[in-house]
């Protein structure tokens, strides 16, 4: 495991996952979320965001968490692992509430600056279809995919993966 993509729901836990994970490994930990955003949440260019993914990539030894589908196929790649977070969308949907309400107005850590919690419908309405929608293509994405994906369907699987590496 020396590149390691973290993908799923939002609200799956992604980055706390990726951030447990990279205290466990000692691997460079990238959100992509952080990277991606300019200041209000507004969207880069993408000639410019696509660069930013390969300069990313380019490390030897990395965690990258997020979805990004324009990117995917360019990480997994580089990846040696993928690591699918497939939780209940209750699940994911009552972790984003959870974290927007406690966490409204503030900066996350794996966010841009200038990019304050908030609420979003739009947002709860893809986190809602994410499951149906995009995880079947996160699937197809990673049949064909060389390296060993792991998929946690349950926050205790991953937990446990997490205590096996300690």
């Amino acid at each position: 495991m020396q590149r390691v993509l973290v993908i799923g729901s939002p609200g799956a836990g992604k980055s706390t996952f990726s951030r447990a994970l990279a205290v466990r490994t000692g691997l460079p930990l990238i959100h992509l979320d952080a990277h991606y955003h300019l200041p209000g949440w507004q969207e880069p260019d993408p000639a410019v965001w696509s660069a930013r993914v390969d300069e990313l990539l380019a490390g030897e030894r990395w965690i990258i968490d997020g979805n990004y589908g324009d990117s995917m196929a360019r990480r997994l790649a580089r990846a040696d692992t993928a690591i699918l977070l497939d939780y209940p969308t209750y699940l994911c949907l009552w972790r984003l509430f959870r974290r927007i309400s406690t966490l409204h107005g503030t900066v996350r850590p794996d966010a841009p600056p200038s990019c304050p919690e908030r609420f979003d419908p739009e947002f709860f309405l893809y986190v809602a279809a994410f499951r149906r929608v995009k995880t079947p293509a996160l699937e197809r994405r990673l049949s064909g995919f060389p390296g060993e994906v792991v998929r946690f369907r349950h926050p205790r699987e991953a937990e446990a993966f997490l205590a096996s590496l300690a």
